[in-house]
């Protein structure tokens, strides 16, 4: 599993900038040793300048590859890394597991990925949380669940987690637990300042706080935010934080918002940016949340950062970098979430196209569509 990450926002574009010390980018004898050798390679994962390009050059002294050296990982070593792929239980897993199945839901037949709306998700200045849900369910074809909403409230200058579930039950020890309707309250670790009213929240207390609210038969939590995050006093912010062994994870997307402009020196400073149209404004907030949704539950899966192709599992150094990285995954990718996941390549990018077509994702709809007759047309 990757260790614990975070993601920073700096970007100064320059002409022909370096790789970072020690950094080479792989050869195409490389990627297919990636993508993992068989007697016949299935079309899916045949590598294809026209829809899988090459790793994208650094452009900024700020890009991913510009300051961080990656060995990458090949579908070889995932299978050989990936916990969930263990004849062993997974360690700390509540849910049933059967040690002969072959893929993560035939070993954890009832586990499902739990995403948590941690504050407000009005479907306006935010992506619609249940989008988010259909989407991740959509891209890895696996059980996704939404958990009862988490409010944030401000005290002054304290913001804190406040917990109800209407007396709904949670799945403790494969019995249900009634809960209690009255609200709980918890503290969380945070900076405000006066100037602009801008509250920033401390990702290790939103996570100290997620461990201990782990459902047994949890594949991971995820909550997502659109309160601005920080890790250490330094940061400009951090886009979140997942902890892999604990299978939680954190994600803010409220410097996705194109009408918003952030300052490259000052946390708290906050701009209005050019006009932006109320669809196209909807269009590209999901879009970019959706990417980081899954790259960041890929990461939980044990999918590491990719160095092979333009995937969506590359890493970012910063916000543009991160905007203009793919929402596909690159043969390497592919191959390690069907094995994990075992779905049926052609019917999930089917399944993609209908969302991405409902949603106006047209660029990303006419790459899935042109794949799917790839994979469908019959030899002459």
């Amino acid at each position: 599993m990757p260790k614990t990450t975070k993601k920073k926002n700096q970007s100064t574009t320059r002409p022909h900038v370096p790789y970072v010390r020690g950094f080479h980018p792989p050869t195409a004898e490389k990627c297919l040793e990636a993508i993992g050798s068989t007697p016949r390679l299935d079309k899916a994962y045949t590598p294809s300048d026209s829809f899988f390009p090459p790793l994208p050059h650094p452009t900024s002294i700020d890009d991913w590859l510009a300051q961080y050296k990656e060995s990458g990982q090949t579908y070889k070593l995932f299978l050989e890394e990936c916990p969930w792929l263990s004849r062993r239980k997974r360690k700390y897993s509540k849910a049933a597991f059967n040690s002969s199945g072959k893929t993560l839901q035939e070993k954890y037949p009832d586990a499902k990925i739990y995403l948590l709306p941690l504050g407000e998700f009005d479907g306006v200045s935010t992506p619609r949380f249940s989008d988010l849900a259909e989407y991740a369910h959509r891209f890895f074809c696996l059980s996704v669940e939404i958990l009862p909403p988490v409010k944030l409230t401000t005290v002054g200058k304290s913001v804190f987690w406040e917990e109800t579930d209407d007396g709904r039950s949670r799945i403790s020890k494969g019995k249900a637990v009634r809960r209690s309707a009255r609200p709980s309250k918890y503290e969380l670790e945070s900076r405000f300042n006066a100037t602009t009213g801008h509250t920033q929240l401390k990702v290790e207390s939103i996570l100290r706080k997620l461990r201990l609210n782990i459902p047994d038969d949890a594949i991971c939590v995820m909550a997502l935010t659109m309160a601005d995050l920080f890790d250490t006093p330094p940061d400009l912010f951090v886009a979140g934080m997942a902890a892999g062994n604990q299978r939680v994870g954190v994600f803010s997307f409220c410097r996705y918002d194109p009408t918003l402009q952030f300052s490259s020196e000052f946390w708290y400073e906050i701009f209005q940016a050019s006009s932006v149209g109320a669809e196209e404004r909807k269009r590209l907030i999901l879009q970019r949340s959706c990417k980081l949704l899954v790259h960041e539950i890929a990461h939980l899966l044990g999918v590491d950062h990719c160095i092979w192709y333009s995937c969506c599992m590359n890493g970012s150094g910063h916000l543009l970098e991160d905007f203009r990285q793919s929402m596909h995954l690159c043969p390497v990718d592919l191959r390690k979430l069907q094995t994990l996941c075992g779905f049926d390549v052609v019917a999930r990018y089917r399944s993609l196209v209908e969302f991405f077509e409902r949603h106006g994702l047209s660029e990303e709809g006419d790459w899935v569509r042109r794949r799917v007759a790839y994979l469908t047309e019959k030899k002459q």
